[in-house]
């Protein structure tokens, strides 16, 4: 398959997991987001201390929720309409239907921050998203990526980038076609800041106790 083809099947399948998925964020039935990664990436925003905020990639709005009750203004953005209805639907911030390469014509509040949480598993749209956000922050603004983090989403397989197969392996309800993702290094991931002029300000690793393997990475990116 070409990259194109590949960034669509992404697509593709969370247009079909899009009902599963908000139920199972919405249950708190994924353990690793529910004691660690979601208090994890409030924390570094609310660090910042944003009046406005862009999610990107923002599901089924459960971030912007949770912002909302800290008095910050979120605009979610996502390329699925399910997960946008469903956000729309318990509110908490404004909700628009976007695809990643259509960031910069969307009409978009400039913000103090941009968040992309768990929301960067292709290859192409990811590219388009870091061409595009500057252009949607305010002077000084940030961007936060959480992702998982490579050395230990890596498993047996090489430690080198590229596309992989997907799994929804450890996940109940009625998951189907899991997306494919595109693998990035550490060192895959400095390089696509650095291609577009971002600089990596901070890197955390969140993990359920000290001395534990980490389950996210968290970059703080500079303009």
């Amino acid at each position: 398959m070409t990259e194109q083809q590949l960034d669509r099947q992404v697509l593709a399948s969370w247009q079909r997991n899009a009902v599963p998925w908000a139920q199972a964020v919405r249950e708190g039935s994924i353990a690793s987001r529910r004691t660690v990664t979601d208090q994890a990436i409030v924390s570094a925003i609310l660090a910042k201390n944003p009046a406005s905020l862009l999610d990107i990639g923002c599901g089924e709005g459960w971030l912007a929720r949770a912002l909302a009750a800290e008095g910050v203004r979120v605009t979610g953005v996502d390329a699925i309409a399910e997960l946008v209805a469903q956000a729309r639907a318990l509110g908490g911030g404004d909700f628009l239907v976007c695809a990643y390469g259509e960031l910069e014509a969307a009409a978009l509040p400039v913000c103090d921050l941009a968040v992309c949480n768990f929301s960067l598993i292709g290859k192409e749209s990811v590219e388009a998203v870091f061409r595009q956000v500057r252009g949607l922050l305010r002077p000084g603004g940030h961007v936060l990526v959480q992702t998982l983090h490579p050395v230990t989403a890596c498993g047996d397989q090489p430690y080198q980038d590229g596309w992989r197969e997907g799994s929804w392996a450890g996940f109940d309800g009625g998951f189907v076609d899991p997306p494919p993702w595109y693998f990035r290094t550490l060192a895959g991931w400095q390089a696509l800041f650095d291609r577009f002029g971002y600089t990596c300000l901070e890197l955390a690793e969140p993990r359920r106790a000290a001395g534990e393997p980490p389950l996210s990475v968290i970059f703080t990116l500079g303009l």
